[in-house]
């Protein structure tokens, strides 16, 4: 990690990272019907301009993919992770072949930026042909890749992100990744995401079992924060004083703000109370609330 980069953007110097997410466009007079009954919330209410968190579950409430939703026009503009990205347009594209559904993959004719911060004039910098979805640590720009460099040029004075300090960052902001954090074992409820799920919606996949937990039960496990007195691996158990099984770490880094190792993870239902003190062979793991910063 670049220790004088972070500095900077947790002293207030605004941050870029670019990432090869998925981006696509849907449209068509059945796209809201099908989009509907495929996503964790209620595409309907979208107003132009405007974009929700969503999650595509399987049919039994398990994450295929988690996204980003806008509404431009009479197009949908949805936005995901690279590990997600084939998985969600072949989840997609099989509606083409259903009706009035039209799917545009968008993803290698824009540019992807990762704003750290609050950056004044973004939207304005981008400009109108952008895509821009709200993120925990800023904003996530999609650019024209033709407008690429001179939205880069723009930024002259932020800067750049490596990955050691994207890590940092990301679990400092209680941010999960796919295959590291979350894959398709995961239930969507269990991710601790409340805006990407409606439950007055109607009828979608996996709705029946995340419905079911929300109203009549409870999870089994969700994703928490845990400041750690040692470093830990990715993997390792979480167990109380008593031995009985907690959870699993998934993610951890040292935190320089908060001077200490910190880790995102799994913690069964029962451990979930903030201040729980839990353990991976010596180590003292205290659950704590996401985001850290």
């Amino acid at each position: 990690m670049t220790e004088n980069s972070y500095e900077q953007i947790r002293t207030g110097k605004i941050g870029y990272r670019r990432e090869p997410r998925g981006l696509f466009a849907v449209s068509g007079s059945e796209a809201l019907r099908f989009l509907d009954g495929l996503i964790s919330n209620d595409v309907k209410t979208l107003e132009d301009g405007a974009s929700m968190l969503a999650a595509f579950p399987n049919a039994q409430g398990r994450l295929l993919a988690a996204v980003s939703f806008a509404k431009r026009g009479e197009r949908f503009i949805i936005e995901t992770e690279a590990a997600t990205r084939e998985k969600l347009f072949q989840n997609l594209f099989r509606f083409t072949l259903a009706g009035d559904f039209i799917l545009e993959d968008l993803s290698e004719t824009f540019t992807n930026f990762e704003i750290f911060g609050d950056a004044p004039g973004v939207r304005d910098v981008a400009g109108e042909d952008a895509h821009i979805f709200s993120r925990r640590y800023g904003s996530g720009v999609f650019i024209p890749s033709g407008s690429a460099a001179n939205f880069l040029s723009a930024l002259s004075n932020a800067v750049e992100i490596d990955d050691e300090t994207f890590e940092t960052l990301r679990i400092e902001c209680g941010i999960p990744l796919y295959d590291k954090d979350m894959d398709e074992t995961t239930v969507v409820p269990e991710l601790g995401i409340d805006e990407m799920i409606s439950y007055k919606k109607g009828c979608y996949i996996g709705q029946e079992i995340i419905a079911r937990i929300h109203f009549r039960g409870h999870i089994a496990k969700r994703l928490s924060g845990l400041t750690l007195s040692e470093k830990l691996e990715a993997g390792s158990e979480l167990k109380t004083a008593e031995e009985k099984n907690a959870g699993q770490i998934t993610s951890v880094t040292f935190s320089p703000k908060l001077d200490k190792h910190i880790a995102l993870g799994f913690v069964r239902y029962d451990f979930l109370e903030p201040g729980t003190k839990l353990f991976s062979g010596e180590t003292e793991c205290t659950v704590s609330t996401l985001p850290f910063i």
